[in-house]
């Protein structure tokens, strides 16, 4: 995988997440922030903090970023989220809009 395929995630604790742009694409927030027209860090550099975000979370959400890839490709498998997580999962989702 390329550099220029990929999109970095940092989690509110600077831990980095890189992922495969399609699968970052999922999130309708990711996606506008990565392809708004002008001259956006975000868009330059091909990554987004979420000083918000914790890296449990985030690391879910990368997770069913792929897994969602996988079941859009009509491969059906089930997406297990610990009760614990939630909450605060449910959050970032609606944040990400995915």
């Amino acid at each position: 995988m390329k550099k220029e395929d990929t999109v970095k995630l940092i989690s509110a604790e600077g831990f980095e997440f890189v992922v495969d742009e399609n699968a970052a694409m999922v999130s309708q927030t990711i996606r506008n922030m990565l392809t708004s027209p002008g001259s956006f860090a975000e868009t330059q550099h091909r990554e987004v903090t979420f000083p918000e975000i914790s890296t449990t979370i985030l690391e879910k959400i990368c997770q069913y970023f792929y897994w969602s890839l996988q079941f859009a490709s009509g491969k059906e498998t089930e997406f297990h989220i610990e009760p614990e997580l939630t909450l605060e999962l449910m959050m970032a989702a609606n944040y990400l809009h995915t």
